[in-house]
């Protein structure tokens, strides 16, 4: 990513491997020998036709093509959705987060052809539709739009209406994200709990710096700085994006708990509880 950042040649994750390398003959002819040496070591044999590999855009189409067929997986653009997650978010980001929507839809449809109580609705929705999007949420940044498409899903469903038999809506669904003290029913505000997700990312930067996740982005866009110090940078990921954009929201709730005070700026830091 960058000449001080750590090089990563691979990332594990459950039953799934991601092996980064050169697009070279030599660096596959490698790849394809280790896993051949693993294969007879271990008696597990790589499943190459669920495999897949992706070259950068920079690479020759015959280039591509060698290089797969010496590996034997094919060539893809992109691996799609892992976990949940889109791995590549291009430019159409309503087109790519859309399935949040499908997904929901399909829950809400199944759910309304059974009988259930207004306190039946409340529970599903908080213990699963407004779930569903969560974890998504806490690593990306998602268009405005599909928040307010989400809310009126959930709002048609709790009303019991739907797109072809519209009923009244007694309240707003601003209303119904108050607390049940405040007089609304305790549903997510979308956007504002998906604000709070992202900051907790930059809190992870924060308290763990050692983690490979903090030491990457730290070499790619504040190597001299902190992370409340940092700005966009030049071409930055659409992960770098989604964090900074909560950082404020992180930054309103931030103290400095006071040590040696060699770190602390006196006259910018928040180091002085506010005296309510």
């Amino acid at each position: 990513m960058s000449p001080r950042a750590p090089t990563i040649h691979h990332l594990l994750f459950a039953d799934d491997s991601f092996i980064f390398g050169e697009a070279s003959v030599v660096e596959c002819s490698t790849f394809k020998s280790i896993l051949n040496v693993y294969e007879r070591a271990s008696s597990q044999r790589i499943n190459l036709e669920k495999s897949s590999v992706v070259f950068s855009r920079n690479v020759h189409p015959d280039t591509k093509a060698n290089l797969a067929s010496i590996l034997g997986v094919q060539c893809v653009e992109d691996h799609g959705r892992y976990l949940g997650l889109p791995l590549h978010v291009g430019k159409s980001k309503v087109v790519i987060f859309s399935y949040l929507k499908e997904r929901l839809t399909k829950k809400l449809i199944s759910w309304r052809t059974k009988i259930l109580s207004s306190a039946g609705k409340e529970i599903l929705i908080k213990a699963v539709a407004q779930v569903i999007p969560a974890y998504v949420m806490s690593c990306y940044m998602l268009p405005k739009g599909l928040f307010e498409d989400l809310h009126q899903l959930c709002a048609q469903f709790f009303w019991g209406g739907s797109d072809s038999n519209r009923k009244i809506h007694w309240r707003s669904w601003d209303r119904m994200c108050l607390s049940k003290s405040e007089g609304g029913l305790g549903f997510k505000n979308l956007h504002a709990h998906y604000l709070s997700l992202l900051a907790k990312q930059g809190w992870r930067l924060l308290t763990n710096p050692n983690s490979l996740l903090s030491r990457l982005l730290k070499a790619r866009y504040f190597p001299n700085g902190s992370f409340l110090d940092a700005d966009m940078g030049d071409s930055p990921s659409y992960t770098w994006r989604s964090i900074m954009e909560a950082r404020t929201v992180l930054q309103a709730g931030l103290f400095w708990q006071v040590g040696n005070g060699s770190s602390i700026h006196v006259w910018s830091d928040q180091w002085i509880p506010t005296v309510l």
